[in-house]
């Protein structure tokens, strides 16, 4: 690993903006920002809930995790058609590109959206595409995975795979997300059996508001090979030992865990303490959307809130394509791309 040059720290943003990197844990449907979903709602015939952009925005205030769920759900209404997943897609990428993200993998569930009557079909060619399309357009590769929703049943999650197996060349992983408390991992534990049968990576949410035994399940139930948000597992040394052993990395989301109050603000946030132990954390904005930041905006504000250096930055660069599912020629590539970028800034 490189060893960077301290930097003064008004030269920090900069570099934060300057670096490559990759994003392992973004939600697509939670880039819909207010301005898409109004255009996708008229353009469908599809009233809103609020009656402008700003209060919609204004409603962006989340005690709990089930509280953007609520909202967040509402919002997915607007995706009606396979070219308004590609818009939506394409908007995320196009944003993601000028924050010098060079590769994406993208969470997504179709689950929501056949429940509205939209088939699986329409939910990943649209997506696709615009993964497809960036890459010459906008100099980004992104990949998808597949989110089994944990507040339904395995039953329901075997069916949602089994939908998707048709479009299986489209997909890299599945996932486990939604509302985590009352709902742990071995709950879905046959269908990533499954999963892992037909040779997708696993990942899985784990320890952001449930607790370390969650990600204890997750890695020895599930076989997940990340750990998405994964911030209790401080809370367990022995958990912290099997991390750091193992280099399972934690897919971390600073601004998202300040808006759902998992911590009370991100100068107490534990992303610093993660590094020094040896942990494999990244950075990413969840649904940045509704959060109140993309990738760059995580990395600035949680930065300047814990003291964090240009050496911290370069970790949680290469973090992020070290974890990543790229295959291992073009994830060298990014790495050596990362350091010409740290030896010539600094």
């Amino acid at each position: 690993m490189l060893k960077v040059k301290p930097i003064p720290v008004e030269r920090l943003p900069e570099l934060l903006r300057l670096m490559p990197k990759a994003e392992l844990h973004m939600h697509i449907e939670g880039s819909l920002e207010p301005e898409l979903m109004f255009a996708l709602g008229q353009r469908n015939g599809v009233a809103m809930a609020y009656p402008d952009v700003e209060s919609l925005r204004s409603a962006y205030v989340f005690d709990k995790l089930q509280d953007f769920l609520d909202i967040y759900h509402a919002g997915t209404l607007v995706l009606r058609t396979e070219q308004d997943f590609y818009d939506m897609t394409r908007a995320y990428l196009a944003r993601a590109a000028a924050d010098n993200v060079r590769h994406a993998e993208l969470f997504f569930d179709t689950q929501t959206h056949t429940g509205h009557g939209v088939s699986t079909d329409v939910v990943i060619n649209g997506l696709h595409r615009a993964c497809v399309d960036a890459r010459t357009e906008l100099g980004i590769s992104a990949s998808l995975i597949l989110c089994f929703l944990r507040h339904l049943s395995e039953k329901e999650a075997f069916e949602c795979l089994e939908q998707a197996l048709p479009l299986r060349d489209k997909l890299i992983g599945v996932g486990l997300a939604s509302s985590e408390r009352g709902h742990p991992p071995e709950k879905f534990a046959r269908v990533f059996a499954r999963a892992r049968e037909l040779d997708l990576h696993l990942v899985a949410h784990a320890g952001e508001e449930g607790p370390p035994a969650y990600i204890w399940s997750a890695l020895d139930v599930l076989k997940v090979e990340r750990i998405d948000h994964g911030v209790q597992a401080l809370k367990d040394p022995a958990l912290m030992a099997r991390l750091v052993k193992d280099r399972i990395p934690l897919t971390v989301c600073p601004l998202s865990n300040l808006k759902l109050r998992v911590f009370p603000s991100l100068a107490q946030h534990n992303l610093g303490q993660m590094l020094e132990a040896g942990i494999v954390a990244t950075i990413n904005s969840d649904d940045p959307a509704y959060f109140g930041g993309y990738i760059n905006q995580n990395f600035t504000e949680t930065f300047a809130s814990l003291g964090l250096t240009a050496q911290h930055a370069y970790q949680l660069a290469r973090h992020s394509f070290e974890a990543s599912f790229i295959e291992p020629s073009a994830k060298q590539k990014y790495l050596d791309r990362l350091d010409e970028t740290f030896e010539t800034f600094v």
